[in-house]
């Protein structure tokens, strides 16, 4: 007599991941930016697009000012809308111009029905069509990612 043994799966009382496209719609918490967001697996950090970086101190500690370019949704018309977060720390950026130290804060956005507070490197990157890449750090805690899809999870997150 034979006896089968079958694992146990966890999977089976687990919720599928969410599977996103490569290109989402997400706002930036609590100003209600909406941006474009690419969900880059090929980046380890997530990195924002801020424009006008200005350095200061508050309360001792170090802070960033910076700007955010996004579309309005009624006018179409590009604006800015500036934004205040603490340093929560420097990271050194190596290219083929040299290294660079960029400022990350923590950042809180909106994806589909849910808020992620991540944390998020700064550079004024030009003219970027997605000002927001999220790296493979935050897209573990997201999904998975179809290149073959975009724009599947409409941001809800009591807006």
């Amino acid at each position: 007599m034979a006896l089968a043994i079958t694992p146990l799966s966890l999977a089976a009382t687990e919720a599928p991941p969410k599977v996103l496209g490569w290109i989402e719609e997400g706002v930036l918490m609590p100003e209600k930016a909406t941006l474009k967001i690419k969900l880059d697996t090929g980046a380890l950090t997530s990195s924002l697009d801020a424009k006008d970086l200005e350095r200061f101190d508050k309360n001792g500690e170090q802070w960033v000012r910076f700007n955010v370019d996004v579309k309005d949704s009624k006018t179409g018309k590009q604006t800015n809308i500036p934004f205040e977060r603490k340093i929560e720390r420097n990271v050194k950026v190596r290219g083929a111009g040299g290294s660079e130290s960029r400022p990350v804060v923590k950042m809180s956005l909106c994806i589909g029905d849910q808020v992620y507070h991540e944390q998020f490197s700064l550079k004024d990157r030009g003219d970027m069509l997605y000002p927001v890449l999220i790296g493979r750090r935050t897209l573990e805690h997201l999904g998975a990612v179809d290149v073959s899809r975009t724009f599947t999870q409409e941001p809800s997150c009591n807006l």
